[in-house]
């Protein structure tokens, strides 16, 4: 066995990397790299961004135990859920509007994430229609977001389009029907919606044209006039998502796909056990990052109570991880993999594809090293036994 393998050994032996290697590097390169307003929609949060900074506290109440003992055999850091094999149990979170950050969009995740085997869950308020996404990484592995809109043609005609273009697992967006209140996004008076950015599955779907009264292909104008732009908008707006959700709609749901149902933004154990009852195929813990609701409890906080509750049911985890030894964390407290938003988009922000694939291999290789040292082989190995509570350790960010 190697002393040092992987990305770590290829970073040294070239001596360096152009891309920084800390969370904090890749937010502050993506902050000089992008035009203010694009950046601060990114990165901000809810209100005072209370919440975003929970997020990130709260993995400093846990620490890892270290193990020595070990049977020699290297650390296998590939997972399965839902049926989709992963390289490590880190996936792409759907972050919408990523043509913020590079023109490339999407697409560029799509192909970093396809080479690193990881998984890109695709928000529904995607830049690039979810066809294009696959096209460019046919090897990929891919799920779709879906924000469930206010009009069944335009909800059906989306899992149908998903389907076709190979997606194998639907996220069911719960966590993100209102909008929360977004300090930084007043302060600049930007909303990308409104200025047409994020609508590319939406432009390129006949049922929101016809919704949106826009004539034409939906291939042929996703980048319509200021007047088409408007309309769109205000379409969007309208029918993005339905303002009801209740257990007994995952039946509904299921006579439109056969693909498998994670639901995300599950914080409370009663609402882990109605869904698990209800026909879920997995919950995915998340506050939507610290975006919605400021003052929230952190993420983290209610993932044992959730995961207890699903009695068996995949967990994954979103909000908050920023290191492959957080993700250790989560794993350990029952999540069976991971999410990552803005650590990806600032990624994408300062290098495109090649710094969506440098994020993506950090978290991999530090992963995979943490999970030999806690003495472990696989990823479902870990459990509460392999962390203590510690005093919390403020964090670098202060709430605004």
């Amino acid at each position: 066995m190697t002393y040092t393998a992987g990305y770590q050994s290829k970073v040294l032996a070239a001596g360096g990397s152009p891309f920084p290697f800390t969370v904090r590097g890749l937010e502050e390169a993506a902050r000089e790299a992008l035009p203010r307003r694009a950046f601060e929609y990114i990165a901000g949060g809810a209100g005072r961004e209370r919440t975003l900074a929970a997020n990130e506290e709260a993995f400093a109440r846990w620490g890892l135990t270290y193990k020595i003992l070990r049977d020699g055999r290297p650390a296998d850091p590939s997972c399965t859920v839902l049926g989709t094999a992963m390289s490590f149990p880190v996936m792409l979170a759907p972050a919408g509007v990523a043509g913020l950050a590079h023109p490339e969009a999407e697409n560029a995740a799509a192909r970093a994430a396809a080479r690193v085997g990881a998984v890109q869950v695709l928000s529904s308020a995607t830049s690039t229609p979810l066809e294009e996404v696959a096209e460019a990484a046919p090897e990929g592995r891919r799920w779709f977001q879906f924000a469930w809109p206010d009009d069944e043609k335009l909800a059906r005609s989306l899992l149908d389009r998903a389907h076709k273009a190979g997606y194998t697992a639907v996220v069911l967006q719960g966590d993100c029907h209102v909008a929360g209140w977004r300090t930084r996004e007043l302060d600049n008076g930007f909303f990308p919606f409104g200025r047409g950015h994020g609508l590319g599955n939406y432009l390129s779907d006949p049922r929101f044209r016809e919704l949106a009264g826009l004539p034409g292909h939906p291939l042929g104008a996703l980048r319509p006039d200021a007047a088409g732009t408007r309309a769109a908008a205000d379409a969007w707006n309208r029918y993005y998502t339905r303002p009801a959700l209740a257990p007994e709609d995952l039946e509904r749901l299921r006579s439109w796909t056969d693909l498998p149902i994670a639901v995300k933004g599950v914080c409370r154990a009663d609402e882990a056990a109605r869904l698990r009852d209800g026909g879920a195929d997995a919950l995915i813990v998340s506050n939507h990052g610290g975006r919605q609701l400021d003052a929230g409890t952190a993420a983290l906080d209610c993932l044992p109570d959730v995961a207890e509750a699903a009695a068996g049911l995949p967990v994954l985890f979103d909000s908050g991880v920023r290191t492959g030894t957080d993700v250790l964390i989560a794993l350990a407290l029952g999540a069976r993999a991971v999410m990552i938003g803005r650590s990806w988009l600032y990624g994408l922000a300062i290098g495109g594809e090649a710094g969506v694939e440098h994020v993506l291999r950090c978290l991999q290789g530090e992963f995979t090293g943490a999970l030999a040292l806690t003495g472990h082989h696989r990823p479902g190995d870990l459990s509460p036994a392999d962390l203590t509570a510690v005093p919390a350790i403020p964090t670098s960010r202060s709430p605004r």
